[in-house]
């Protein structure tokens, strides 16, 4: 099974790896980086890099693409090249899927068009104006479509379970869950829109600036 992770200059690295942990856990999954060309890229903040170990035309029939997010992202939505590359290899695929602002890059190859999506709370409107609807949920799922997007960075650990459901069984995405030891028990209870303090919200847009 073929899984591949496209990484671009300001990628979120929770994004990609945290599916990365899952899916990597599997046996019969072989997970690679792949990009523009093979080397080093680096994250949002850029403190962290990681490898590219193949290119895109390296890999034009992935099994499963899990296209991740972060702010390199509203670049990849006018790159011809990324989004032909998922247009071509989306008819083969078992699953094309997303993290986060990663669902901007399926729907600006028409990938998403007037199906329900998902994406980083701050970006909804960027989601519809590619032809999706927009939805507050963690993980959404068309499988008749073989697309799965999720919501903001963690999320992707959610997809990623799901993932292994369906392409091995229940019992591979426990353990795979189990593995990673994934029990969240958060100090806090502010990880939504919808349960977060003004103060937090405005805490947010304030370190939102320094990232730009």
């Amino acid at each position: 099974m073929q899984i591949a992770i496209p990484l671009f200059p300001r990628f979120t690295a929770l994004d990609a790896i945290g599916p990365y942990e899952v899916l990597q856990r599997i046996p019969e999954f072989d997970v690679t980086f792949v990009g523009h060309a093979r080397g080093e890229v680096r994250s949002d903040n850029g403190m962290l890099g990681i490898t590219v170990d193949a290119s895109f035309e390296e890999h034009e029939r992935p099994d499963v693409i899990v296209f991740p997010g972060g702010v390199g992202t509203r670049l990849l939505q006018d790159d011809a090249r990324v989004l032909q590359w998922l247009r071509n290899a989306h008819p083969t695929t078992r699953y094309t899927t997303s993290v986060c602002t990663g669902s901007l890059v399926l729907g600006a190859a028409g990938l998403l068009r007037g199906l329900t999506a998902t994406t980083h709370w701050s970006c909804y409107r960027l989601l519809e104006a590619h032809g999706a609807r927009p939805t507050t949920e963690r993980v959404v799922e068309h499988l008749g479509h073989r697309i799965v997007t999720s919501a903001g960075v963690s999320s992707g650990i959610d997809m990623a379970l799901r993932l292994v459901e369906l392409l091995v069984d229940r019992t591979a995405a426990e353990a795979a869950q189990l593995m990673i030891e994934y029990d969240p028990q958060p100090p806090f209870d502010s990880g939504s829109l919808a349960k977060s303090r003004a103060e937090v919200q405005a805490r947010v847009a304030e370190y939102a600036r320094h990232r730009q």
